[in-house]
């Protein structure tokens, strides 16, 4: 029988970490989605993960799938976050299913001497007292992956012609990604043919995804009907390349959403703020009256999202944008498919499963949602920023093209190598990008000639690298000989 807080299946684990120690160690409290995702990126990266979680079939999953510590026990015990190295712990983050078990594990690792820690607080009515509570409970960092989905979604609900968008530069900067389609004057052309107009916005294509095969393309790139290309620069120009395109929709004014969960709270009250009008079907009378309490401006229907004659009824192929956001994956995509055959402009689903949303995006749908991804992004950025403490600022951090290439945002400062330096003569590592340089308040998308200053923000893409620091972009400086051992005294 096993004892309760203290390692399950970690023998070949433990000889692992004894003939390897790792940079940062990391616990993580809470074996669900986010957690199992966070510590499968970071297994990834090379950090020293522990697991602790009360069921033993969940610990026994993530002990077969991945090389991790794993410990059972209640995370909010004092044994429990001993035995799992908490006192240790670069960063401990607390991401079990309540909202009160994580703030109190995070007050009790941090008394233990955890360094960095990071709560999943996820109830709105905790939404006013965040900075109190942060202060209060030594928690360093609050995430809350149903507010951030419901953030990422109202983005793609204000520019519907984008299959994803990210933002930089407090929103100075945008990435998007859209499919190449029959009839895109884009088709079957290099890029370096592309009209004046094109050329002269202020925009770059940083990325391409052909069939699951991500590169970063140069001007000779043939773009080829089904290719999802990345775009990044100055929100402006990205709206008048659409407009180019043929691509540009109307402005989304009616939304669909089908489920009643946190989510759908979150993005209600961002659309009521955008003056979108909002329909919402929920199944469960109860959070149907709640629902209504809260949004008196939202129209919300008590039944079943996923009946075809109620969405019909309900006249949902009228609707400019349709959002699934039920509690099942499978549900969420066979909506969304179904509201796309009937003509709404814009559909976007919820699915935290990738196997599911890999083969939604093959049949056109292209705006899958991960809850459990853009959390783990967020928890990434701040441990590749704790390894690198003394080197240039990661501000944002972004996957895209699923996971295969990242974007992030840089600090320039003075640790940084090859300042004034021209871009065409930087030894820069195959598949890093240096997309767009923010100098001084502008938005440049450079060319050979231009280089980065200290105090600038730079924007990278990277294919295949994990960058810490700025400097992580360049090719390793083998040192110049000395006079001395070239005349053969050295």
């Amino acid at each position: 029988m096993q004892r309760e807080g203290r390692p399950w299946g970690a023998g070949n684990a433990m000889k692992e970490k004894e003939k390897e120690k790792q940079s940062l160690k990391v616990v993580i409290v809470g074996n669900g989605k986010v957690g199992f995702s966070l510590a499968e990126q970071l297994v990834k990266e090379k950090y020293d993960v522990t697991i602790v979680d009360m069921r033993e079939d969940s610990l026994r999953r993530a002990s077969d799938a991945l090389d991790i510590m794993s410990i059972r026990g209640n995370g909010v015990s004092a044994a429990t976050l001993a035995d799992a190295g908490a006192a240790e712990a670069d960063l401990l983050v607390a991401a079990t299913n309540s909202d009160e078990v994580n703030m109190v594990c995070c007050l009790t690792a941090k008394h233990m001497g955890a360094k960095f820690t990071i709560a999943r607080i996820r109830n709105p009515e905790y939404s006013m007292g965040l900075n109190d509570l942060k202060k209060d409970l030594g928690i360093d960092m609050i995430i809350n992956p149903e507010n951030a989905t419901a953030i990422e979604i109202s983005r793609l609900l204000r520019f519907p012609s984008a299959a994803n968008i990210e933002t930089f530069c407090r929103g100075r900067v945008e990435l998007m990604g859209f499919r190449i389609q029959e009839g895109d004057f884009m088709a079957g052309k290099p890029l370096y043919d592309l009209s004046d107009q094109v050329k002269r916005l202020s925009l770059l294509f940083c990325a391409v995804d052909r069939e699951g095969e991500v590169t970063i393309p140069n001007g000779s790139f043939v773009p080829q009907v089904g290719d999802k290309l990345y775009l990044v620069g100055r929100p402006a120009s990205l709206d008048q390349f659409f407009r180019l395109l043929g691509r540009y929709t109307p402005k989304v004014k009616d939304v669909f959403i089908a489920g009643g969960g946190k989510v759908s709270l979150y993005l209600a009250a961002i659309l009521e703020k955008m003056r979108m009008r909002v329909k919402i079907v929920e199944i469960s009378e109860e959070r149907c009256r709640h629902i209504s309490e809260t949004f008196p401006h939202t129209t919300v229907i008590c039944g079943d999202g996923t009946d075809q004659e109620l969405l019909e009824s309900e006249r949902m192929s009228a609707a400019d944008a349709f959002v699934a956001l039920t509690d099942r994956d499978e549900d969420n995509l066979i909506i969304s498919l179904y509201a796309m055959q009937q003509g709404v402009q814009k559909v976007v689903a919820k699915s935290n499963r990738q196997n599911y949303a890999g083969i939604a995006r093959a049949v056109g749908l292209d705006s899958v949602i991960s809850p459990k991804l853009i959390t783990a992004a967020q928890i990434l950025q701040v441990v590749r920023g704790m390894q690198n403490s003394q080197g240039s600022v990661m501000n944002t951090f972004y996957r895209i093209a699923d996971g295969s290439a990242e974007a992030m945002e840089f600090t320039v400062n003075k640790t940084t190598r090859h300042l004034g330096t021209p871009l065409k003569d930087l030894p820069l590592k195959k598949g890093i990008l240096v997309a767009v340089i923010i100098h001084q308040g502008r938005t440049i998308i450079p060319e050979g000639s231009s280089y980065i200053q200290e105090g600038d923000s730079v924007i990278l893409i990277s294919r295949g690298w994990r960058i810490l620091d700025l400097n992580d972009i360049y090719e390793e400086e083998i040192p110049l000989p000395s006079a001395a051992s070239l005349n053969g005294r050295g």
